[in-house]
């Protein structure tokens, strides 16, 4: 086979084949799981791909995809039609939504969401849905199921994190001695006051788990779903992202997500990530933007539009 050139290299990254630069035609493949599911079908489909066309080995990647190692260029179109006999396809480079990113959510003590079904969600509506669209940067989106932060929500360009608000039924409370809402929280957000249990909402961090510990079941959720964070990022130069105000349900949580992907795709320079986007524009403006601004009705337009390189 003939020397691969630079071009090809490139073209098959964007297919998800990352050129092992040891090697003059290896590459590692990576397989998308959507929301780091995979069917035992899958499982064995992919086990026989790697037997056949690798090395035998794959590893599992931070952002929930299957590596196949040590793939022959000459195989691509073989694994390619090997793997889509189990609904598995490749991809996940380039400057485009990244796979999705969750925790266990649900079947976690802590999950207040089910992160997975979440993930799968955005995966098809963003992930696949966006597929063709590029973007001015590489974008991250992961899911929390609860405030432990487990996948770190906020420090990817779009967070969203399963909250639970909890109120006091007045008429359900026992106003026990030894309360265990007050005394089981680790942020000390509950405290008594008149024989009642009120909350500070500077400190709550809405994890639901006084919900689910009072005995008497005298606490329960006034307002459940996501909150989202805009703009962190990891790396060399990390931070975390900006807390949107408000509990969402999903529904409505990713209609913000696509605002603002759509205003990184109308507003960002080529190779700016969106943190730096909104650092750059202002976080209280970009928040207003994704809030009560209505791309979605000008998307066709913004989806047009050539992303400008930075002046």
């Amino acid at each position: 086979m003939a020397k691969l050139s630079k071009q090809d290299i490139t073209r098959v990254k964007a297919m998800g084949y990352l050129h092992n630069r040891d090697t003059e035609d290896e590459f590692n493949c990576r397989v998308i799981t959507g929301n780091g599911e995979l069917t035992s079908e899958q499982l064995a489909n992919l086990a026989q791909c790697v037997q056949k066309y690798g090395s035998g080995v794959v590893s599992l990647t931070s952002r929930m995809t299957v590596e196949m190692k040590g793939v022959k260029y000459e195989h691509i179109d073989a694994i390619t039609e090997h793997l889509a006999k189990a609904g598995l396809y490749t991809g996940g480079t380039g400057d485009r939504i990244r796979p999705v990113v969750a925790c266990k959510g649900a079947t976690c003590v802590f999950g207040q969401v089910n992160a997975a079904g979440l993930a799968q969600q955005i995966h098809e509506r963003f992930f696949l849905g966006y597929r063709p669209v590029t973007l001015p940067h590489k974008f991250k989106i992961a899911v929390g199921g609860c405030p432990n932060n487990c996948v770190k929500p906020d420090l990817n360009d779009i967070g969203l994190i399963g909250q639970s608000m909890p109120e006091l039924d007045a008429d359900v409370c026992k106003d026990c001695k030894k309360c265990i809402v007050v005394d089981g929280c680790s942020v000390r957000a509950p405290y008594k006051q008149n024989g009642k249990v009120l909350f500070d909402r500077e400190r709550c961090d809405n994890c639901g788990k006084c919900i689910r510990t009072c005995y008497f079941g005298a606490v329960k959720p006034q307002q459940a779903g996501v909150k989202l964070v805009l703009g962190g990022k990891w790396g060399r130069v990390g931070k975390p992202g900006v807390h949107v105000p408000g509990i969402y349900a999903v529904d409505k949580a990713l209609d913000l997500v696509e605002k603002a992907i759509l205003l990184y795709r109308e507003h960002g320079y080529k190779k700016e990530r969106f943190g730096d986007m909104m650092t750059r524009l202002g976080e209280e403006t970009v928040m207003d933007w994704v809030l009560h601004d209505d791309p979605l009705s000008r998307k066709e337009e913004i989806l047009a539009r050539e992303i400008p390189a930075r002046s």
